[in-house]
């Protein structure tokens, strides 16, 4: 495995890092955010900024305007989005999107392409996907699916109530996971102001980063024509496998820009701020975790690395983005509670960025999976013998 940069990789994460500098990071105090997430106009706003740079969309192949990037090259770009909380808007490569993109592209018909993809790697939509369910529904087990499609002549009917939607309020469209009678889990793709799709309510999370929040959705007999399926009827898991290996990587990558802020934010506190005569750097309890975020964010950079050439080799590398995933959520985590730490007071406060980082980082040690759940299945690999080298 090759890591270095070629010239026009390092070009292009120069390129993103002065844009996500100068355009997006003095937007970060606009007032168009609420705890539920960037406002509509403020993400098309960021958007339009994105598409002005020539950096819109990257992972999107050029026929649908994007950039058409391998996961390599991805974890350069994605990583230098996520240094500001509105990066990813502004390059159109946050979730849930960027994650529905990728599975529209891979397994949409060109009829759905044109009518859902298009528009969203455009930045002119939004959408969500709809698989988690208030118990006893599926959450960390799909199997537990619970909200039903049955067929009625051309049509399906699906009938039940998703939470923890990320993006629902404002999507739309959504790809909706539902069982049929048989049992066999099967993908649904619906436009959100169809008859029978409410949104309940959107619900109170810690993190703030992403538009429309998390969402509470019921389906009372939604009709969906047999044209929504999306991909084969019964291959609703395999499908979700195909989104959610890449989605978590690129969660992965994301997150881990904004750790290198937080870092950076603390280490420029560290050097200026003076306690007991000397810098907070040069006092050993900082120094040391100052240190140790950087072997943190080395050792995630290259997890991330590894995973992206993984699948770049055409492996599905559903072991590797586990392990992955628990690498970087995890180093990350230990990154931006130590930072909220050296900062101490405006730690806790909106006297920096580090505290929305803290609050927005904390879930991604459960979303796509919590670690226990990563850990229970790479457990029972490693005692089939079945684990990677």
């Amino acid at each position: 495995m090759d890591f270095s940069l070629s010239a026009p990789l390092r070009e292009l994460q120069h390129l993103t890092r002065r844009f996500i500098a100068d355009e997006i990071v003095p937007m970060e105090r606009d007032p168009r955010q609420s705890p539920h997430g960037p406002s509509d106009a403020l993400r098309h706003e960021l958007v339009a900024k994105g598409r002005r740079a020539g950096l819109l969309s990257p992972h999107v192949g050029p026929r649908f305007g994007g950039m058409g990037l391998d996961h390599r090259a991805k974890a350069i770009v994605f990583e230098e989005a996520g240094y500001s909380p509105l990066g990813p808007l502004a390059l159109n490569i946050a979730a849930p999107d960027e994650g529905n993109m990728h599975l529209l592209e891979a397994v949409a018909s060109p009829a759905q392409q044109e009518r859902w993809l298009r528009p969203l790697a455009a930045g002119e939509t939004r959408s969500c996907f709809c698989m988690t369910e208030p118990a006893p529904g599926a959450g960390s087990d799909p199997g537990m699916l619970q909200t039903t499609a049955v067929r009625d002549g051309e049509h399906f009917v699906i009938d039940g109530r998703k939470w923890f939607i990320t993006g629902a309020d404002g999507a739309a469209f959504a790809i909706i996971m539902a069982r049929l009678p048989d049992g066999r889990a099967t993908m649904f793709l619906a436009d959100m102001d169809s008859p029978g799709i409410t949104i309940e309510r959107t619900m109170d999370t810690l993190d703030s980063c992403f538009p429309g929040g998390h969402g509470v959705v019921r389906f009372d007999g939604l009709r969906v024509p047999a044209s929504g399926i999306l991909g084969e009827l019964g291959e609703g898991f395999k499908y979700a496998q195909v989104r959610l290996s890449p989605a978590r990587l690129t969660h992965c990558m994301r997150w881990l820009g904004a750790a290198r802020r937080a870092h950076d934010t603390a280490l420029a506190y560290a050097r200026s701020r003076h306690a007991f005569g000397k810098p907070l750097g040069q006092h050993e309890a900082v120094g040391f975790g100052l240190a140790d975020n950087e072997m943190d964010l080395h050792v995630a950079r290259l997890a991330i690395w590894h995973t992206a050439w993984v699948l770049d080799q055409g492996q599905l590398g559903l072991t590797e983005s586990s392990m992955c995933k628990v690498i970087a959520s995890e180093a990350i985590w230990r990154v931006v509670d130590r930072c909220v730490q050296f900062l101490g007071g405006q730690g806790v406060t909106g006297e920096t960025i580090v505290a929305k980082i803290f609050a927005d980082v904390r879930a991604f040690r459960i979303y796509d999976g919590p670690s226990e759940v990563h850990r229970w299945s790479l457990a029972k690999r490693i005692l089939k013998g079945v684990a990677p080298e």
